[in-house]
């Protein structure tokens, strides 16, 4: 029976929060024979009392790390994938907490996961879809990470995705206190790292829709800075080539 860890990352998801954990409960049976689901919510001290909402609940097998300010996705996948490393945990499920990503595709990751890969909900391959996006969004994403992959050599579809399947191996040999960026360049970062240490790379097709309550974390900085890291990167890796 392998130990999974669901981590999510919130900021204000009250709205959100509760059906989400409750979808994935109903996702432990189908499961149940290989896996053993746990969900950790990583909360970025919300203003909407998202934390204290989850735990007033007590729901099974969730757990709540509930951080002094607002550090940001990295820094709450980072503070999850440390508790749950110290706990013992095989594999670690990374989620968004707005209901973009859908609990019912739990098994399809899970089922491509091993020790030696890095397994991705990709949106942009065949049988991924996005609902409620406007045109320019899908712009900016299919544009985004396919200009990534290129500068990268990273012949992978959607390297942005949050919804995403990480072993304990791959974890344990990253220097989690190196990583260095935020937000979207944080996924790209991951997979580039794991890559570099011979992992390989799954992608499943996944359903992403638009997150109906709340506001989006989405912003011109967070895509500006991650352009910025990909540039880095890019031009660390034709150094090193040479």
């Amino acid at each position: 029976m392998y130990k999974i860890l669901i981590v999510i990352p919130t900021f204000n998801e009250s709205e959100s929060i509760a059906t989400l954990i409750q979808r994935i409960d109903k996702m432990r049976d189908p499961v149940s024979n290989q896996f053993h689901l746990d969900v950790l919510v990583v909360d970025d001290n919300s203003p909407d009392g998202t934390a204290d909402l989850v735990n007033k609940a007590k729901y099974r097998n969730v757990f709540v790390l509930s951080q002094d300010n607002k550090k940001g996705l990295a820094s709450a996948y980072l503070a999850g994938f440390q508790w749950g490393l110290s706990r013992g945990y095989d594999y670690f499920m990374q989620m968004d907490g707005d209901l973009s990503h859908q609990p019912e595709q739990i098994p399809q990751l899970l089922a491509l996961s091993s020790t030696k890969n890095l397994v991705i909900g990709t949106r942009w391959m065949i049988d991924g879809q996005v609902v409620n996006w406007p045109k320019r969004r899908r712009y900016i994403s299919k544009f985004g990470t396919r200009y990534a992959a290129f500068i990268l050599k990273l012949p992978f579809k959607d390297l942005t995705s949050g919804y995403r399947v990480l072993p304990r191996q791959l974890l344990e040999r990253l220097d989690l206190s190196r990583i260095e960026t935020q937000g979207y360049s944080f996924q790209i970062e991951i997979i580039m790292k794991a890559v570099n240490l011979g992992f390989d790379i799954k992608e499943v097709p996944i359903t992403f829709i638009e997150r109906a309550n709340g506001k989006s974390k989405m912003s011109p900085g967070i895509i500006w800075v991650a352009g910025y890291r990909v540039q880095i990167w890019g031009f660390r890796r034709i150094l090193n080539r040479r």
